[in-house]
């Protein structure tokens, strides 16, 4: 209140007063002049004042406003947390963010909350990101704006699923709905942990008014959006590899992944016995000594499904002699050297050329078929032999390959990651990653085409959520053709506002790489794909019909309606007969759901109160770049040609403050709870109260990585002292002797 007080000027007598000061008073006070308005003194500051030198000064105390506070400079730390409790409850914080909404003003400022996933405690992670959000906002406010901004969850996919059935003993015997039914009572049991941690921290909001992923409007807003992407030919059905988790049961997309470093796979140096000879080397080869291909792989337990060996077109290949064997080989000139190093041997190069056009060699475990020298771009020399064995069911460049050259995509590996029965007897069901490739191993030495096994470690993908190795499995899914979208995607990211200005190049570097994302997963506890399906023929079954009806049952019941609902009310004649089928009994329910990036990525479709608003900021993590500001991005573009934001600020992770990774097992996991309120042993960890958390996010590099721990917070915890010292009177500060109103 005391700042809300107006400011006077002083006559010139007061003037005159304040020069005749003594020596040491005026010095005292041009320095706090220079401070401009702050807090006052208190009476209890002004008592501590010996008693000549508060006669002294007395004379002035009408040269200056001087508003009394109650306020103590500072609290015993037991004391902080209760006092803020209060603080809130009394001045009716929870009100604010209401209050400023009724704002008569044509400012407003949006910001979009990013979902946080509904699956664990609040973490320091969410201090920093939703404290930063906060601290923008309450800017904006303080401007003048009215500022929207609507806290939302995502709450959709694998984590909830997974530690929703870790409560549970039997789950192979759940029902589709009851394991929805689980995951979604999580999930809220999370949300609500969450919520009354972001209210404690001082989160500026509408709490009674967020947003859910699982909620049903929500629901049916993300599905016009997947309509309107597949009605203009961006969403499509495909058999083709994508990254898929064994221990899932689920395909992936390249967001969810993590890479470990430190994998170890079994390498194989491998021959394929030339076949027919390139023309090129003909005149070399003249049958009187048999010659091989030779193939190097980190994959063993993909060559089952090999159906070519590719060559990088323009590059040299020599024929060379082993000096240990006397057999004949071809590689790549410039791996000749390296090559005959791992292999522990010498080679004669016979002769060179550049081209291994028509040339094709015999599969080296499985008799009669016959692998075909093709030439492909996705060949390097950096490691191996210059010449690719080429699974087009394992890879994607390969199944790029197989596609120009009409080549099979045939996969032997189901969901679980085992060996089909189309492997062979020796394979059937042997896990790829474990006992099936020791199988395919022996079965190339059994073969006599096994030069060399060796351990390689090197970057392998895995599955960000079960920590386990990922495959590459070809099987049909649902695909966004990113690579249709994201020339334009790129040009309108340029348009936008991105903080700090290096992160704008590594979203477009992702996108440059980015040609498909798959959007289909094989789970439960998700949004369906809304798409019917032939019984006989497999033929998928949408149309402006299907989806209309699907959409106006989710809007009323939610998603479960989809599993819960014979197919005849989700599935109307008049749809079915305009598809030309005859029965609805013909269809069956896809049984697909939405990848939630998907799910969070729509989240401008149900959030932005106009269809053709923007944000005017997200504010997330540098995960995010490959993440929701991507997702957001394609959706919006795809279906609206902008982006959903005007600006993007990106922050860095919160460390230790050595600058390492939190772990339990280090013991330096920061829990905000622990920092407002103390842990069980308060000398060990002293409650800090929400104002030291909120300074430590204040006054942080965000756009680095982000240190905190007791040393941190004990001088956030110092510096807020100080300031409380000088607004309480340890120092006065007195307003500028200046302009009639004010500094």
């Amino acid at each position: 209140r005391a700042c809300r007080l107006p400011l006077r000027s002083p006559s010139a007598e007061r003037r005159k007063r304040v020069v005749a000061a003594p020596p040491r008073l005026r010095a005292q006070l041009r320095l706090r002049a220079a401070g401009g308005w702050a807090r006052l003194a208190a009476s209890e500051a002004n008592s501590r004042q010996p008693a000549a030198e508060s006669r002294e000064d007395s004379q002035y105390r009408d040269t200056v406003l001087l508003p009394r506070s109650r306020f103590p400079a500072q609290l015993p730390g037991r004391l902080q947390p209760e006092t803020e409790l209060e603080t809130q409850q009394k001045c009716g914080f929870s009100e604010l963010y209401s209050w400023q909404r009724q704002r008569k003003t044509k400012q407003e400022f949006c910001l979009h909350d990013g979902p946080p996933y509904a699956n664990g405690e609040p973490h320091v992670g969410h201090a920093l990101n939703k404290i930063l959000k906060d601290i923008t906002n309450r800017f904006y406010m303080m401007r003048g704006y009215k500022v929207h901004y609507v806290p939302g969850w995502d709450c959709h996919g694998l984590p909830i699923e997974l530690k929703a059935l870790s409560e549970v003993k039997g789950v192979a015997n759940l029902s589709p709905m009851e394991i929805r039914q689980r995951a979604r009572e999580f999930a809220e049991r999370a949300i609500e942990k969450q919520r009354s941690a972001f209210v404690r921290w001082g989160i500026m909001a509408d709490w009674a008014n967020c947003y859910r992923t699982f909620d049903g409007k929500y629901e049916a807003n993300q599905l016009r959006v997947f309509y309107k992407m597949y009605d203009k030919g961006f969403i499509y059905r495909d058999y083709k590899p994508v990254f898929w988790s064994p221990s899932a049961n689920t395909a992936l997309a390249e967001a969810e992944l993590e890479y470990n470093e430190q994998h170890v796979s079994r390498s194989v140096y491998m021959k394929f016995p030339l076949l027919k000879s390139p023309p090129k080397l003909t005149s070399v080869l003249d049958g009187s000594s048999p010659a091989s291909v030779l193939v190097w792989t980190t994959q063993p337990w993909t060559v089952p499904a090999n159906q070519a060996v590719c060559y990088m077109p323009d590059s040299a290949y020599s024929i060379v002699k082993c000096a240990t064997t006397g057999e004949y080989f071809i590689l790549a000139a410039d791996r000749v050297e390296s090559t005959a190093a791992a292999l522990d041997t010498q080679f004669e190069v016979m002769s060179t050329c550049e081209d291994l056009a028509d040339g094709s060699c015999a599969h080296p475990t499985i008799p009669g078929r016959v692998s075909p020298l093709l030439p492909a771009n996705h060949v390097t020399m950096t490691k191996g032999t210059g010449l690719v064995h080429t699974a087009p069911a394992h890879g994607m460049e390969d199944y790029n390959v197989a596609s120009h050259h009409q080549l099979p995509t045939d996969c032997l590996v189901d969901e679980g990651g085992f060996f089909t029965e189309a492997a062979g007897p020796e394979l059937q069901n042997k896990n790829v990653l474990e006992e099936g490739n020791e199988a395919v191993i022996q079965m190339l030495q059994a073969a006599g085409s096994l030069l060399k096994e060796e351990k390689y470690v090197h970057s392998y993908p895995y599955d960000w959520r079960t920590k386990k190795p990922m495959i590459v499995r070809a099987s049909k899914q649902w695909f966004v053709n990113t690579a249709s979208i994201k020339a334009t995607a790129q040009e309108v990211l340029k348009k936008v506002k991105v903080i700090p200005t290096s992160a704008v190049n590594r979203i477009l570097e992702m996108l440059d790489r980015r040609t498909f994302w798959c959007i289909s997963r094989q789970r439960s506890w998700g949004v369906p794909i809304p798409v019917f399906y032939q019984k006989d023929t497999g033929e998928c079954l949408i149309n402006s019909e299907t989806i209309a009806n699907v959409i106006k049952i989710v809007e009323q019941q939610g998603t479960d309606a989809w599993w819960t609902l014979p197919i005849e009310q989700l599935l109307s004649k008049e749809a079915v007969a305009k598809a030309g089928g005859h029965d609805i009994s013909d269809y069956v329910k896809g049984q697909d759901v939405l990848d939630i990036w998907f799910d969070s990525g729509t989240s401008w479709a149900h959030v932005l109160e106009d269809a053709e608003q923007r944000a005017d900021l997200y504010l997330e993590g540098k995960d995010q770049l490959g993440g929701w500001f991507q997702s957001s991005l394609l959706t919006s573009v795809a279906t609206r040609k902008k982006a959903p934001y005007k600006t993007l600020v990106v922050h860095g992770f919160t460390l230790g403050e050595k600058g390492e990774k939190m772990s339990k097992s280090i013991g330096n996991v920061v829990d905000p709870d622990v920092v407002i309120n103390g842990g069980e042993d308060h000398t060990k960890d002293p409650p800090y109260g929400a104002d030291v958390l909120r300074w430590w996010v204040a006054e942080s590099n965000v756009f680095t990585e982000v240190l905190i721990g007791p040393v941190v917070l004990n001088a956030a915890r110092d510096d807020i002292n100080k300031q409380n010292a000088l607004a309480a009177g340890d120092t006065l500060l007195i307003p500028q002797a200046l302009p009639a109103h004010g500094a």
